[in-house]
């Protein structure tokens, strides 16, 4: 029997590229979203993927839609919180609600996701947990003091979880991408995005797909003794 794979956002970018790869391997993909209903209409149509539209801020909400992907589909055996936003500003321009908000969805949902599948992986004896962090997390970013707290922050998440759930056959990785080529990416001014390209060793951003073998290979039974650990993936930009 397939295993069920959960994706946090994921209809696009890193997140897409994820969803359409653990579904290449196998795998049974639920794939969330949380704006852009006609996207993810087109999404699920052209890849097969179901979608799932639900707020991974909400804690109720993460349990219950997984409660319903559990009865529905399967118990979900592999976990990637994948969802995030940007608010960014300079501190000093920074308010309450760009922070709240940023840390809401790309760090409290970590928490909320996983402990909606926790007790079903230690039962069961197996799950893979995998949560994307972020070079600015590991390397800090003008103007993105939420952002790279959040993305902080899930290292932390991740070793502590992995510490606590070894002995249950559950592993739990990071991987902290680089500026990999989304529409986000595209969307920065050339000129800025030019710079930032010309400091990554390698000469180029990333793709989507190279984060996605990554997951494959950190879900796989090959990676069974691998827990605990942030896989950096930058082009050399950051060394961790």
């Amino acid at each position: 029997m397939s295993k069920v794979a959960v994706v946090t956002g994921g209809i696009r970018g890193i997140g897409e590229a994820i969803s359409i790869g653990l579904r290449d391997a196998g795998y049974k993909v639920v794939a969330n979203y949380m704006s852009h209903d006609d996207r993810a209409k087109s999404f699920s149509e052209k890849t097969g993927i179901a979608v799932a539209k639900w707020d991974v801020g909400d804690f109720d909400a993460c349990q219950s839609h997984i409660d319903q992907i559990t009865k529905d589909i399967g118990p979900v055996e592999i976990l990637i919180n994948n969802a995030g936003i940007t608010r960014d500003a300079p501190l000093h321009k920074m308010t309450h609600q760009m922070w709240d908000d940023v840390l809401r969805v790309n760090l409290t949902s970590v928490f909320s996701m996983s402990r909606a599948v926790i007790n079903g992986m230690r039962e069961r004896g197996f799950g893979r947990i995998i949560n994307i962090s972020s070079i600015n997390g590991q390397a800090g970013q003008f103007g993105q003091v939420n952002y790279a707290a959040a993305k902080a922050g899930i290292v932390g998440f991740t070793k502590s979880l992995a510490l606590e759930t070894a002995s249950k056959g559950i592993t739990v990785n990071a991987i902290a991408p680089g500026y990999i080529d989304t529409e986000m990416v595209q969307a920065v001014e050339q000129s800025i995005l030019s710079k930032i390209i010309a400091r990554i060793p390698v000469g180029r951003l990333g793709h989507t797909q190279e984060i996605a073998r990554a997951v494959r290979f950190l879900v796989s039974d090959d990676a069974a003794f691998i827990t605990g650990s942030t896989l950096t993936i930058n082009g050399g930009q950051y060394m961790a």
